[in-house]
């Protein structure tokens, strides 16, 4: 491909946000919810996890599924269906009369949230091979957007019953249904598709074994797992952490999602494909996740609201790395693999979330409890920094690896 398509990654960036929104719009009203049909908090709690693990493992099992669903057939169809189950998903959850429909919601919530594979091979359809790492930063600058006027969307409208967003989600999603359904064009013409297909193929760990077929996306496995965890760690504590730490509210936690979102599509939107012409792909990686790095760290210690606006904003720079991850992988991928590979390495992010929150909220309770030998809140974040700084070693090397077989730069 010699030319970019702007029309059509306007498209799939519309279609992203839109689906982002809507994820974002019951951030703030599902925990809610969720106690009000458990009956008490401590209860309430323990069914978060459930609804949690369920969403990963579902997850974990589509994505591999959709994206080579989405090579054989079309990104566009595979597309379509995801967004009607996003929208299937927000409804049963604003009827559900009990804790199993809202863990069958859930469960479908994480079938179709697996679409992310398809978006992110369409990005790779539409962009040249140069110019894919910061066509997948503009994919984080969507999910930054969503995410801030989501949730403050969200709450607003938890005012009038926790339930009201769940409804104006669905809503949402049937627009972005609407919007593929008439306006989407489809990015993988009939002659890149994937030529042979077997229902052997849906077998959803029998993908895994794309992360092997390919010298650069196998050298970087371990990355991936160890990345993951350490995300992980922030996604499951940082809000447990600031009520421990600094006593923050919800309110409080809210702003502070909504500037990460912003700074995270700043980084994400207009500095990556920046790096990347400055300094390469290579050092994009590497810087980012140096970044990411010092917020950990940071985090670990912080006693202290300045400080942790600080970590907030060296962690929105280390959103670089991911971008650059990617473009680079798409760049030793074939057409016709993109959607098994970006849906192999989906699937492994959604294993290691099913892993990674029963781990880090394990470790903050060890630390934070009556129990606990030594009071320290930022325990999981150490073990977040150890993680990081062991994606960054083995990196390195797997960068060097590359190189070595005549990879990129």
């Amino acid at each position: 491909m010699a030319t970019a398509r702007p029309p059509a990654l306007v498209f799939i960036l519309i279609v992203a946000l839109i689906d982002v929104i809507g994820i974002g719009l019951i951030i703030p009203v599902l925990p809610g919810l969720v106690k009000e049909l458990a009956g008490s908090d401590a209860a309430g709690a323990r069914m978060i996890g459930v609804l949690t693990a369920a969403y990963a493992v579902m997850q974990f099992l589509m994505a591999p599924i959709l994206g080579r669903l989405s090579d054989r057939f079309g990104r566009r169809p595979v597309l379509l269906v995801a967004t009607a189950g996003m929208a299937l998903d927000y409804l049963v959850l604003y009827f559900a009369p009990s804790l199993w429909w809202l863990l069958l919601g859930r469960i479908i919530a994480g079938a179709t949230g697996a679409s992310i594979t398809v978006i992110n091979a369409y990005i790779a359809d539409v962009s040249p091979p140069e110019q894919r790492a910061a066509n997948f930063g503009k994919i984080g600058a969507m999910f930054g957007l969503g995410f801030i006027l989501g949730p403050a969307l969200g709450g607003l409208l938890g005012e009038y019953g926790l339930r009201t967003p769940f409804l104006f989600a669905a809503v949402i999603s049937g627009i972005s249904w609407l919007y593929g359904y008439f306006i989407l064009p489809e990015s993988l013409s009939p002659g890149k598709r994937s030529a042979t297909w077997q229902w052997a193929d849906l077998n959803p760990l029998k993908p895994l074994a794309a992360l092997t077929t390919y010298p650069a996306v196998r050298n970087l496995t371990w990355v991936f797992i160890l990345i993951g965890l350490a995300m992980q760690v922030i996604f499951s504590t940082w809000v447990l952490f600031t009520e421990a730490v600094l006593g923050w509210t919800p309110g409080q936690n809210g702003v502070a999602l909504a500037v990460s979102g912003l700074l995270t599509a700043v980084v994400q939107g207009a500095m990556v494909g920046r790096f990347i012409a400055a300094y390469g792909e290579r050092r994009t990686i590497l810087w980012g996740l140096g970044f990411a790095l010092v917020e950990f760290i940071l985090l670990a210690f912080a006693t202290t609201a300045p400080l942790l606006w600080i970590s907030l904003v060296i962690g929105a720079l280390g959103g670089l790395a991911q971008p650059a991850i990617q473009g680079y992988i798409s760049r030793q991928v074939s057409d016709s693999e993109q959607g098994r590979v970006q849906g192999a390495i989906s699937s492994l992010n959604s294993l290691v979330g099913i892993v990674g929150p029963l781990l880090a909220t394990s470790v903050f309770a060890a630390f934070t409890g009556q129990m606990a030998w030594l009071h320290f809140p930022g325990a999981a974040f150490a073990m977040g920094a150890v993680f990081m700084a062991s994606g960054l070693v083995l990196v390195l090397r797997a960068l060097r690896k590359n190189d070595a077989l005549g990879g990129v730069k």
